[in-house]
């Protein structure tokens, strides 16, 4: 029988949308979690570097966001202690502009409440991006706005924006988000993981 993440890596219900797209590319699933992951990280979807990896942060955005967590590459894969669930398993792909398309809601309707489920040893949870934001916190509000209320959410879930190179412009308009938000960011992650 095979498990969930099999199940999961194994998921072609996007195939024709993502034949559609820009980059013409088959579905990847990136399934990266355990039932006994204490750490959560939700976010959107695996970036075209990702999708060929195989492993999720496996960018510059993983470099940042390990970062702002203060962990080790060694810690931040650690699959017996972090979950990195994303809002869609696969790269959604581009659009004829080059942007990122959004994650399919099939996903989430298909696996999220079974991989939630699956984690009931989570006890932090970081919640990057608008769509994870939408989903996990039931927020209407953007992504800044969001973040910006994060002590109302802590100690708990922690929302972030997206580490992405793109939203180096945010980081300079917001300097209280690494000022105050990440070194709580870090004791909470820290704690967690020991």
């Amino acid at each position: 029988m095979p498990t969930l993440d099999e199940k999961i890596r194994a998921c072609q219900l996007c195939s024709e949308r993502f034949a559609a797209t820009q980059t013409a590319h088959s579905p990847r699933p990136v399934a990266w979690f355990r039932p006994t992951a204490r750490l959560l990280i939700a976010g959107q979807a695996p970036g075209a570097r990702v999708h060929e990896s195989g492993v999720p942060f496996d960018d510059p955005s993983g470099e940042r966001l390990r970062d702002w967590l203060g962990l080790t590459p060694e810690q931040f894969y650690d699959t017996s202690k972090v979950a990195i669930v994303p809002m869609a398993f696969c790269f959604p792909g581009y659009n004829a502009a080059g942007s990122d398309l959004p994650p399919p809601p099939v996903c989430k309707q298909t696996w999220h409440s079974d991989v939630m489920q699956s984690l009931p040893e989570v006890r932090l949870r970081l919640i990057i991006g608008g769509y994870a934001q939408k989903f996990h916190l039931g927020v209407k509000t953007g992504v800044t706005e969001t973040v910006q209320s994060w002590r109302e959410i802590a100690p708990a879930a922690f929302p972030l924006p997206h580490p992405s190179w793109r939203n180096t412009s945010w980081l300079k308009k917001n300097p209280w988000f690494e000022a105050e938000l990440l070194p709580e960011l870090r004791a909470a992650v820290a704690k967690v993981m020991t």
